[in-house]
């Protein structure tokens, strides 16, 4: 299946290949063809094979090739030489080295994370028809606000890591109210494994979001592994992890959204022995529709001061965090839901 510039292979049986400029996915039931010129990422679920006549194109093409474990989690991701040049990668290590920069930019990524995330609740409080629960959200809401001004004392990356901690833990208590008038009930956040269809919904998305961040920060030369409020650490994208920080709370109303409307239900997932609840086939192409869908609605961008496409987010923060690296621009503009 494919939608709009991103190609996923959801058959875990599927083996992919290369000819004529084309990727040829076989799968147990039928085979595809998908011309390389008309995609720019390539997504593999599960156990999906791919050749490596298959990634070199890819690689030459600038098609990022990604793996994604049954909950989402990113296994692995490929794409081409790192563009941009040294001297870029050079200022973004020389950054993250420096506590007092890496922390000023850490700041600046969690309190525009914190505000996205009063503004959605606080549109979840007016869609609200209980009076009672509006107000109740509304609260939640203003207590978020609050950590935002904490930040201004916080010294460290470790206290600004826990404000952003006790923030998420009011959002995500929030976001629990706000999804009761939907099918599925949500307590807690839970990863490894998520213990509900919620969770593993929210999983699922942040680890495309990452990957779109991945991409971002490879397309402007930065090294994605090298972040500032996401300390580096061999094998995590730090960098990605950071950028996808500022599109958490749209991520969030994204899938509130989809529970609301009932376009998941309790046949999209399947459960395990350990407790986990994933995604079963089905429900990841459902979601997979939606999130595409998701990406071509626009946002406001008050730096740029018009609307962009949500797609576009990533590269734009990450294109302008590349300017800042190079003192182009003083301060890191982050992305704030409008």
């Amino acid at each position: 299946m494919r939608h709009l510039s991103t190609a996923y292979v959801r058959d875990h049986a599927a083996r992919i290949s290369h000819r004529r400029g084309s990727l040829h996915v076989k799968s147990s039931e039928s085979t595809h063809r998908i011309p390389l010129e008309s995609i720019d990422a390539l997504v593999l679920m599960g156990g999906a094979q791919i050749t490596t006549y298959a990634l070199d194109a890819c690689v030459r093409r600038g098609v990022r090739v990604a793996a994604l474990r049954s909950n989402g989690a990113v296994r692995f991701v490929v794409s081409g030489p790192t563009g941009g040049n040294v001297h870029l990668r050079l200022a973004q290590s020389r950054v993250a080295s420096d506590c007092s920069h890496a922390l000023e930019i850490s700041k600046t990524i969690v309190a525009a994370k914190l505000q996205s995330s009063r503004k959605v609740l606080e549109r979840w409080a007016r869609d609200e028809k209980d009076a009672a629960k509006a107000e109740w959200l509304t609260g939640r809401a203003s207590r978020i606000g609050k950590r935002v001004m904490q930040l201004d004392d916080a010294s460290t990356g470790d206290q600004v890591r826990g404000i952003e901690g006790d923030a998420a833990r009011i959002h995500f208590g929030a976001l629990g109210r706000a999804v009761e008038s939907g099918e599925f009930a949500f307590q807690v956040r839970s990863r490894r494994p998520p213990r509900d269809p919620v969770n593993a919904m929210l999983g699922f998305c942040y680890a495309m979001l990452v990957t779109e961040c991945i991409g971002a920060a490879e397309s402007v030369g930065l090294d994605y592994q090298i972040g500032f409020l996401h300390r580096p650490r061999s094998g995590r994208p730090s960098l990605a992890l950071d950028l996808a920080e500022e599109l958490r709370a749209v991520t969030d109303r994204f899938v509130v959204s989809i529970v609301r409307r009932r376009q998941v239900v309790s046949d999209d997932f399947v459960s395990t022995p350990g407790g986990g609840v994933y995604l079963g086939d089905d429900g990841r192409q459902r979601l997979i529709a939606r999130w595409e869908e998701h990406k071509e609605t626009s946002l406001q961008h008050q730096l740029l001061g018009k609307r962009v496409g949500r797609w576009a987010v990533p590269s734009i923060q990450a294109t302008l965090l590349a300017r800042h690296l190079r003192a182009d621009l003083p301060a890191y503009p982050p992305f704030v839901l409008s």
